[in-house]
């Protein structure tokens, strides 16, 4: 018997079962799948010779994240690579706004927009230096974070009190004209944003577009070297060399509650496996709380908010093997390990007013992945290894093009929707489509049936708006990793912090965990000298 039992391999799964196994535990990670890693995979499944990055590709969080760096990943073989830039947004006019790790070519980028931008960007980014301990200490923290919280808000009113608060608070589009005279910097931010399901007018989009900006000015958008599943592999490599043990093919169907409390799951065939101190749950909220608790272990008002959790955007994503380099218009996107497609800021509030109103989106906003600029390894010399994902309504009422799109994303619907993206990419690189040697397509079910989390496509574990996030997330009163079943914990991107691979929620789970034990144990301990004296005095 196991101390504990992990349900999902994904980052998190794997982070907490990491952390568990340096305290001493022992560890059994159950894994639906047929190998572990969840979002964080690659294969060679649309060129032999091209490493695609299955689901997530570009890591700024990762890089920042003190959980990962306390792991030491490095040790286990993983390493990290950049593009030369990271971030481009290009404009069919030939100016493009671009993100660099050297603040001097950002600040350069924008002021060729409007004088005073690049000064606007370095004030942004002093904000940043002084508020950034404070803001990851709070991130990858549990809820509440009292202690980090303080340090961040004797920070904050350090940099700028209730001002600088409501600017964080503001929708991105408003904050980029404030901030900005030209477009380039509100398109740095409004873009970065839209990394979530956050629209331009959006309360707090103008903060999460800014945090994101900031990370890859700090971090950069860095890729595992070899592919995303480099990653996981570090993961899986350390946690065996610590005794833990993934078992993959294994679908968890409940888990079993004994006397008011979780004593282990039951997998598809029927076999127990039992958990000696705790189970962590590396799955979305609904699925933990919807499918695998019996409702009767389950307060009523839980069950009753469940059905108001909002799920962030469904993806669609298109990747391919390219016999050549795109052939942008504006060179600086050649360099760009991430590419952002939208004329301007309008286009992108277009783009998220149709999907708020259940339309597939004519014109799509396409994040663009460029992996062998990003790393060399992922394609031979002279090709490139890419990707491009949008967003689509979860349910489709209707089609913004004249395609008349249904959502029921068969095959041909599948085709449609992959030829209105490389379009969109045909814009800002003429001649882009005839280099295709192959693409893969990945619609929103596609995602669902490789990995359960990504429910209808939704790669967040939930939406990123406010209403969702801190003491919200999964639902209201419920920010912390424990469940009102003793000895589960929910580990996955539906608890705080949220999406991203950071490993957070996992580790914060398995923190709870050690603490719930060693508090169990301890009242346990108090009981028997409890009862002991009281018979001594008998």
């Amino acid at each position: 018997m196991a101390d504990a039992v992990v349900i999902g391999a994904g980052p998190n799964g794997l982070v907490a079962a990491n952390i568990l196994a340096d305290a001493g535990w022992s560890v059994e990670v159950m894994e639906a799948q047929d190998e572990p890693g969840g979002a964080v995979r690659h294969d060679h499944g649309v060129d032999p010779d091209f490493a695609s990055d299955l689901f997530s590709a570009f890591y700024p969080l990762a890089a920042a994240s003190p959980v990962l760096a306390s792991l030491e990943l490095e040790r286990e073989g993983l390493s990290w690579s950049h593009a030369p830039k990271v971030l481009a947004h290009p404009l069919l006019d030939g100016r493009c706004a671009v993100l660099s790790r050297d603040l001097e070519e950002t600040a350069a980028s924008l002021e060729a927009f409007a004088p005073g931008d690049g000064a606007a960007w370095k004030e942004l980014r002093a904000v940043w230096e002084t508020l950034r301990p404070g803001i990851l200490d709070t991130l990858f923290t549990p809820f509440p974070p009292l202690r980090a919280g303080a340090r961040l808000a004797l920070r904050l009113r350090a940099a700028g009190g209730l001002r600088l608060a409501r600017t964080m608070l503001l929708p991105v589009r408003r904050m980029g004209e404030e901030e900005f005279g030209g477009e380039g910097g509100r398109l740095l931010l409004a873009g970065n944003a839209l990394h979530a399901d956050l629209a331009p007018e959006a309360a707090g989009s103008g903060g999460f577009g800014w945090l994101m900006s900031m990370l890859g000015q700090t971090y950069g958008f860095p890729v595992p070297t070899g592919g995303a599943g480099a990653l996981t592999s570090a993961l899986v490599r350390r946690l065996t060399r610590l005794g833990g043990t993934v078992r993959c093919g294994e679908r968890v169907t409940e888990v079993v509650v004994r006397d008011g409390r979780a004593v282990g799951v039951r997998i598809a065939g029927g076999e127990a496996v039992a958990a000696r101190r705790a189970v962590l749950a590396d799955v979305s909220a609904p699925a933990l709380y919807g499918s695998l608790v019996a409702e009767e272990h389950l307060p009523g008002r839980l069950l009753a908010d469940l059905k108001r959790f909002q799920w962030d955007f469904a993806t669609f994503k298109v990747d391919w093997a390219l016999n050549g380099p795109v052939p942008w218009t504006s060179p600086e996107a050649a360099l760009a390990g991430t590419v952002h497609l939208a004329e301007g800021v309008d286009a992108l509030t277009r783009f998220a007013a149709q999907i708020a109103t259940g339309h597939v989106p004519d014109e799509p906003f396409a994040l663009f992945g460029q992996m062998t600029t990003a790393d060399p390894s992922r394609s031979p010399r002279g090709t490139e290894s890419a990707w491009a994902y949008t967003h689509v309504p979860h349910r489709v009422r209707g089609d913004a093009g004249d395609d008349k799109l249904t959502g029921s994303w068969d095959a041909r619907e599948q085709e449609i929707m992959a030829d209105r993206v490389e379009t969109q990419v045909e814009r800002y690189a003429p001649g882009f489509r005839g280099l295709i040697r192959a693409r893969r397509i990945l619609a929103p079910p596609t995602l669902e049936s490789m990995d359960a989390n990504l429910h209808g496509g939704a790669i967040n574990g939930g939406t990123t708006a406010l209403h969702q996030q801190l003491v919200f997330r999964p639902t209201p009163g419920t920010g912390r990793p424990e469940t009102p079943v003793p000895g589960l914990y929910l580990a996955s991107a539906s608890a705080h912090p949220g999406g991203g691979v950071h490993g957070a929620p996992g580790a914060n789970a398995a923190r709870a965990a050690l603490h719930g034990h060693r508090t169990g144990a301890l009242a346990h301990l108090q009981n028997r000298l409890t009862h002991r004296d009281r018979k001594g005095q008998r």
